[in-house]
This record gives C-alpha cells, structure tokens and sequence, in this order.
C-alpha cells in the first residue's frame, strides 16, 4: 500500500473517530482554541450561518493572540460573502481561494480542491468529510442533521497532512510555505485532556494526498488495493457511489470469493440526486453477485470511510465517484490497527440499523421513470 499509494505508513499515532456533528464539532473548536503557534485550515464546503460564526471568532481571536493563522478556501465550493473573507483578513487571518473559477483558468476549473485539511499548533490533525455549514450540526440520526464521520490523530501524519496544505497553498499563493519548526513541550503533553497535546501513540497509519494526474492516481490505488486485499469483510460507507467499471467487478469478485461485502451508501435524502440515480443504475450488477447494498434512510449521510478484515481502516474526504478518484485534491487517513478499524465497523453496523438493503427482486421491480432517471444520470457518470 506505501509503494502504491505513494504514502509512508509509521508507527506513533493515537486516532479518534467521530460520527456526527454533536461529537465533532465541541473537540475541533477546543483544539483551535488552544493553538499557540499556527493554525493550517483547508475547506472544501462552507456557506454562511451559526457554525461560520464561531469559526471566524475562534479564528480572529487565535490569530490577534499571535497565532499564525492560514484559511485556504476552495473557490468552486466556498459561498463565504466577500465581507466575511474581508472581515477575517482585517482580523490578522491570513485568507486566500483556491483556483478561483474564470476563463482563463478553464484546463483546472473541474479539478477542485476536496481536500479537508486542519491542522494545529503541528501537533493535531483532523480530516474526514466536514464542512462549515449548519446541516453539520447535530446527532447524524434526524432529517437535516448530516451523518459525517470525522478523524483526529496526532503523530507522524499530522506533517503528512500539513504538507497537503502546504502543495495547494505554494499552487494559490506562488510562497513556498516552510512552516515554523514545533516541538511538544512537556507542557503540552501534561495537559493533553485540557489542549489537545500531543502524545506517542500505537497505532500505524499514513496520511494519504490524492491528487489529478495523468493515468490511475494514487486514489483509485488505494481503494482498488484495498478491496483487492479483503479476506472476511469489506465494509464501505460512501455518500457518492458511483464505481467505474473495474472497481464494480473488483467488488463482486471479493463477493464471490466469500468476502462479506457491504455497501453503505445514501438514500432519496441525498443532497446530489443525479449522483444518487447515477450509482443506482448498476446496483444490478453488484447485487447480482452477491454485494449488499443499504441506503441510509434519516437524514443526509455524508461519510467516507472503509474497513477491511477488522484491520486495514480508512476515512477521509474521498468518495466512489470518477470526480475523487480523478479529479479532485482529496485527503484519507489510512489505518493499520484493529482497535481502530473495530470502532469503524460498530459504527459501520449501528448505521445499518438506520438503513434500508436493497433486495434484488425488488429492485428489479422499480418504475421505468426511475430506470430512466438512473440512465440519464449515468451517462454523464464521469463528471458527476
């Protein structure tokens, strides 16, 4: 998987996963409260509201302390006002967009950047599929309170994670961005329950930058071997599922193995319903050959996150579609622990509890409305 993916995996990394907003939101806050030296942000989605609100108080305050503050936003999925930006960059934040959408910029425009990126003090590092925007908020389980699954580690990754941001902020800024050297202190370490400190862990993990580039990217690795390596079980909790050809035979192939193969993905309250109708249209194929497929039915379920064997494990802000496999800048922690990708599973089988399987026979028994929904939508399944 290193050689594959381009990505080395070390020893040192304590991991905490969360599964909704209730859950991530109070520790994320804590630890950007307690930054003492620099604060790394990169953001896919964000819009005005409550949660961008504390975002930008924590922020300003961190940064008129003599924080060194830096927010990359992306340009395509950001809808910040000018006046928001403009109020964070006169509070000492230093803000900047990534690949701004014009004509002149047209060979990159689809290319975005995905990516969730925050790192502190170059001790803490979260990633997973967040945003700023309310529907974040709440317990993943009621209508409009998205289910996202979310990591905080320390350890070895956090300066895999930095460096991310580091490639995509030299690309908006043209600054080769040298980060300030940041050794724990025994301070911090005393008070880890208080600020987040940094602590030696067990676990093995790496952090895995996906980025566009000509022939398979280091994305499609990365998954394609980690079904390619399932022995027992293969769980995928994906909100945008939408494999291309070679990944849906990879993934009946591990089924007729004798994989325990599961699919988690959304239903009719997707926010992306041609996404949605997109991976639909060859449920057929899977479920033929012996893949299980269930639909989150509450709310919005935004997750991205696999296990494999109780102890290969994997969450981030990369979903099963052509556009994060070939288009997009994305971010996912890899994880080799079983207590790690134990907690996954649980989380992975309770949200079963909250999801519809799809069967065969029924499915096959759907309206000619919707088949030509899903075959319209899957035409255009490369862009979606």
């Amino acid at each position: 998987m290193e050689l594959v993916s381009r990505t080395a995996l070390s020893e040192g990394h304590c991991v905490e996963t969360f599964w909704n907003g209730d859950q991530t939101y109070p520790r994320l806050w804590a630890d950007l409260r307690g930054a003492r030296t620099s604060i790394t942000l990169q953001l896919y989605y964000c819009e005005p509201g409550r949660m961008a609100d504390e975002l930008h108080a924590i922020l300003v305050d961190r940064a008129r302390s003599g924080v060194r503050v830096l927010f990359l936003y992306d340009a395509f999925g950001t809808s910040f006002p000018t006046a928001y930006l403009d109020s964070l960059r006169a509070g000492g934040v230093r803000v900047e967009p990534f690949r701004p959408v014009a004509l002149r910029a047209l060979r990159t425009m689809q290319h975005r950047a995905h990516i969730r990126v925050v790192c502190v003090d170059g001790a803490i590092g979260w990633t997973g599929g967040f945003g700023i925007a309310d529907k974040w908020f709440g317990d993943g389980r009621s209508k409009d309170h998205w289910r996202d699954s979310n990591v905080r580690f320390t350890g070895p990754a956090v300066q895999q994670l930095r460096a991310a941001f580091a490639a995509c902020w030299t690309e908006s800024t043209g600054e080769l961005l040298i980060p300030p050297v940041e050794i724990p202190t025994t301070e911090r370490v005393a008070t880890a329950g208080q600020r987040g400190a940094v602590i030696a862990g067990s676990v093995i993990a790496g952090l895995l930058h996906a980025s566009p580039s000509v022939g398979s990217t280091e994305a499609e690795r990365f998954l394609t071997y980690s079904i390619a390596s399932a022995r027992k079980t293969l769980y995928i909790t994906n909100s945008y599922f939408v494999p291309d050809r070679a990944i849906r035979a990879m993934l009946a192939e591990a089924a007729r193995r004798g994989v325990d193969t599961r699919i988690l993905t959304v239903s009719a309250e997707t926010d992306v319903k041609s996404t949605w109708y997109a991976g639909r249209a060859r449920y057929d194929e899977l479920l033929g050959a012996g893949v299980r497929i269930f639909e989150y039915q509450p709310a919005m379920m935004h997750a991205k996150a696999l296990t494999v064997d109780g102890h290969w494990a994997a969450l981030g802000s990369m979903n099963t579609d052509n556009r994060s496999l070939s288009f997009n800048e994305e971010t996912v922690l890899m994880v080799l622990d079983a207590p790690v990708a134990r907690t996954l599973e649980q989380q992975f089988l309770d949200d079963l509890g909250f999801a519809t399987e799809i069967r065969l026979d029924e499915f096959r028994q759907r309206g000619r409305v919707e088949r030509l929904k899903e075959s319209v939508c899957y035409s255009v399944w490369r862009v979606l």
